[in-house]
């Protein structure tokens, strides 16, 4: 338990109660006009199928006209159909928290709603009221200085104890790099593969400076300090700086810092994921920050979660399970307009690379050691059932996402004009 009483990871749970709304009694006097919605579906499902198991005892197979994800899906309450129909992914959580539905794979389901983005429209997303109620909570997690602070311990300060369970040695939370021809490949040494990419992508050398804008656990830093840099890392969290401090990195200094606050001049910048927590209004000041403290000729080595562009603006206009419930105050990244606003901070965009297959991978694997330490009872204590759950279906719905293709994840090297 938290010092309050409360279960630990209560400040995400709390947070997401804003987002709540139950749908009522209308849910059963609507029921036959969930027909229609199934209908929508199945004319937008242009790849893969769902097959659906009605609360009326009927069994409806959605899609099936071209090959992709195969899905099951049991819908044990009509309820389950008013809350997607309303508050789109949120309600879909909602629904599966309140056991109005169940799959005995949810991930291919995931995947076959993002592969059909696009051509499902607004089917599956919410509506009008119920959309700018959720884009409204969603704005009041805004990452303001006192905001930022806050969102990012809601969720990384739940705890290290918490984190070193399922991420494994490198305690590295962003995705991992695959080397397809290597089966023999662990996750961690993935992870480390993904971390000597953004080390070489900066090409630092004995005595420079490195910046790493959101250092996480340390691990980024402390390799680029085994490489002769001296580095400056900086994050908000302090359970986060306090393991990385621990580690005796060389040459590298953690700092609790505001990446606005950072005012220097470094020969190289590494962020890896952290500007998805940024939201979209503070995305021009990020890419002011690093070319402001980059060296004319320095390079800055990003890797960042995307929403393909074509999903974008439907997907900002509301809130998504994973503002709601996951990441107070993020917003995946239009890859289009980040780099339209790197170049003009006089930035050059070189040698981006897409792996999102690889982040899919990562977190099964994520997911696979969440569910084994849960199951042997050797979570940390304080983690009651309803978190556990919620962190499952968190990873599992990033899972489908990555492989439906809607989301992606890029490494990119950023080149200041000399």
């Amino acid at each position: 338990m938290g010092v309050t009483g409360q279960p630990r990871g209560g400040d995400l749970l709390a947070a997401s109660q804003r987002f709540e709304k139950q749908p009522g009694f209308l849910s059963r006097l609507l029921a036959p006009g969930f027909h229609k919605l199934i209908d929508r579906m199945d004319a937008g499902l242009e790849k893969g199928s769902v097959l659906g198991r009605l609360p009326d005892g009927s069994t409806r197979l959605i899609g099936g006209r071209g090959p992709g994800f195969e899905a099951e899906v049991a819908i044990h309450n009509w309820r389950a159909l008013m809350r997607v129909a309303t508050g789109g992914s949120v309600g879909w959580y909602q629904a599966w928290e309140a056991g109005e539905w169940s799959s005995p794979d949810p991930v291919p389901l995931f995947a076959v709603f993002m592969q059909n983005a696009e051509t499902l429209g607004d089917a599956a997303r919410a509506k009008r009221g119920w959309k700018r109620a959720l884009r409204a909570a969603h704005d009041r997690q805004r990452n303001t200085r006192a905001g930022a602070a806050k969102n990012i311990a809601a969720h990384y300060d739940l705890g290290n104890d918490f984190y070193a369970t399922w991420l494994g040695e490198t305690m590295t939370y962003s995705s991992a790099l695959f080397d397809d021809g290597n089966p023999q490949q662990t996750l961690n040494m993935a992870q480390r593969e993904k971390i000597g990419a953004i080390i070489d992508r900066m090409e630092i050398s004995q005595g420079d400076s490195v910046l790493e804008i959101g250092c996480g656990w340390g691990t980024l830093a402390c390799a680029a300090a085994d490489r002769g840099a001296n580095v400056d890392a900086i994050s908000l969290s302090d359970e986060q700086l306090a393991w990385a401090r621990r580690q005796g990195c060389g040459n590298a200094r953690f700092l609790k810092q505001d990446y606005r606050d950072t005012h220097g001049q470094y020969d190289a910048i590494a962020s890896v994921e952290m500007v998805e927590a940024l939201g979209r209004e503070y995305w021009p000041t990020f890419m002011d920050c690093v070319a402001r403290n980059l060296k004319p000729g320095g390079r800055a080595a990003i890797q960042f979660i995307s929403m393909k562009d074509a999903l974008f603006d439907a997907y900002a206009a509301s809130a998504d399970f994973i503002q709601a419930y996951v990441f107070p105050g993020g917003l995946l990244i239009r890859a289009s307009e980040f780099r339209r606003l790197a170049e003009a901070c006089g930035l050059q965009w070189r040698d981006e690379e897409r792996f999102g297959l690889h982040y899919a991978e990562t977190l099964r694997l994520w997911r696979e050691k969440f569910d084994r330490v849960a199951a042997d009872g050797l979570l940390p204590p304080g983690f009651d059932d309803r978190f556990k759950a919620l962190w499952r279906y968190y990873l599992m719905y990033c899972e489908g996402g990555f492989r439906g293709g809607g989301i992606d994840v890029h490494q990119v090297t950023l080149v200041k004009e000399i």
